[in-house]
């Protein structure tokens, strides 16, 4: 089940789940979209993966149990500035290669 974090990992942003800003790549890391493009370059401080939009968990239940009551947002916050020099340089090696070819 996707973990649906409750702000940014960089910023501390809050993303509810309803948000259209939260990005997360394949390891659920998640960045606002400002922090993504203007800071990330959209390269994931973590994994060096690349981000998508954090799908919506469906607030009704409109089949068999599958929305936000009964499978509720985390609750832990993950707040972990980065070190945009430092991110700058592991970016730059790696923002040339496709996300697919990582």
């Amino acid at each position: 089940m996707l973990d649906l974090r409750p702000t940014c990992e960089n910023c501390n942003k809050p993303l509810p789940p309803d948000s259209v800003e939260a990005r997360i790549c394949s390891f659920e890391c998640t960045f606002c979209a400002d922090c993504v493009e203007r800071v990330l370059e959209n390269v994931c401080p973590n994994c060096g993966g690349n981000f998508v939009p954090r799908p919506i968990r469906p607030a009704n239940n409109w089949r068999d149990g599958n929305c936000l009551g009964e499978y509720p947002p985390a609750k832990t916050v993950r707040h972990r500035p980065i070190d945009a020099a430092a991110h700058r340089q592991f970016a730059a090696a790696i923002n040339g290669i496709p996300p697919e070819q990582r």
